[in-house]
């Protein structure tokens, strides 16, 4: 597969500066993590296990961190640790039932866990592990933390029904479409973010900041996948690249596409995504269109935006090596579809 060029002149971001400093804090986390996961009945940890170990980034339990460092705490911390223990369980929840809903065959580049001990136990371990979120939140005692959390974990579900409702929806529009990735995805990544500011005693000038931060970054990295979508390998994305188009899934390049294309490829869209009649060949014709159009140079330019408006967030903090971190995150956000 050829390389996908992006018209983007930003700097390649990276992530080995924050993972650097919060080395210590994520180690912790993980222990913790690894603590809360187990349980007498053995499929739980075995099926949990095969999913929160398999290499995922911990982007979103390392902003709870990263966001309490960059708000001031210079000592051990406390609350912040559970919280962000939490939030990954959270995540591996909702990932455990995305996989189910979309009959998904690779996650993080393994065996996605409903194929091997079926989709009723994908479920019910997911259930197990939002109720180990929520032990943790309580332990915290800190009620505006879990009033973040609780609320995000709504709002994500409300984001993956809506998306549900309009899976295969050629007419599906740009805003809408934000609408679902803001609440299904980045809204987990504003909630670690402002819980871990909070979590830390932070100010609300602070813990607004990281929450705008965490949900523009959440929205770059989303836009930044679909993109890589139609252009990534499966080492890169841990699925197969064009999975979201094999699945009929109406992303932002397919939108666009879609739109600029009316008139001239109508009957092949709606073969493909609105009657789900595909073939091996139709996802190169629908990459080509992708490309050929400049629906993911959009894209990209789209994750850009959300990506600049993150790192403008975070000017409200004061200046320190965390807060420069975060910012080089929210470029590799971007860069690394490009």
């Amino acid at each position: 597969m050829e390389a996908v060029s992006a018209p983007l002149s930003r700097p390649a971001g990276q992530v080995d500066d924050l993972v650097r400093l919060a080395g210590p804090d994520m180690a912790a986390v993980d222990a913790l993590i690894l603590d809360r996961m187990q349980s007498d009945v053995p499929v739980i940890p075995l099926l949990a296990e095969h999913l929160v170990g398999a290499g995922g980034k911990r982007l979103r339990p390392l902003l709870t961190v990263a966001a309490a460092r960059a708000a001031g705490v210079e000592g051990p911390l406390d609350a912040p640790l559970k919280l962000a223990a939490a939030v990954e369980f959270i995540h591996t929840a909702t990932l455990l039932h995305d996989d189910v809903v979309d009959a998904s065959q690779l996650r993080r580049g393994k065996v996605a866990a409903h194929l091997i001990w079926g989709a009723p136990s994908s479920v019910l371990v997911g259930d197990f592990l939002f109720a180990r979120a929520f032990e943790l939140m309580v332990e915290t005692g800190d009620m505006r933390a879990l009033g973040i959390l609780a609320r995000a974990s709504a709002v994500i579900s409300e984001g993956e029904v809506l998306q549900l409702t309009r899976a295969h929806d050629l007419n599906l529009d740009r805003e809408t479409y934000l609408k679902i990735i803001g609440a299904k995805t980045a809204e987990l990544f504003a909630a670690a973010a402002e819980s871990g500011a909070v979590g830390a005693g932070a100010d609300r000038a602070a813990s607004d900041a990281l929450r705008a931060y965490g949900m523009n970054l959440g929205l770059a990295f989303q836009l930044a996948d679909d993109a890589l979508d139609y252009g990534g390998k499966a080492e890169t994305l841990g699925k197969n690249a064009g999975d979201d188009f094999r699945e009929g899934k109406a992303t932002l390049p397919l939108i666009l596409a879609f739109a600029r294309t009316r008139g001239r490829e109508d009957a092949f869209w709606d073969r493909t995504i609105t009657k789900g009649h595909r073939t091996e060949d139709d996802f190169r014709r629908a990459r080509e269109l992708v490309i050929g159009t400049g629906a993911l140079g959009a894209t990209l330019d789209e994750a850009g935006a959300c990506a600049d408006r993150a790192k403008t967030a975070l000017t409200a903090l004061p200046r320190s090596a965390w807060r420069s971190a975060l910012a080089e995150l929210a470029d590799f956000a971007v860069s690394r579809a490009a």
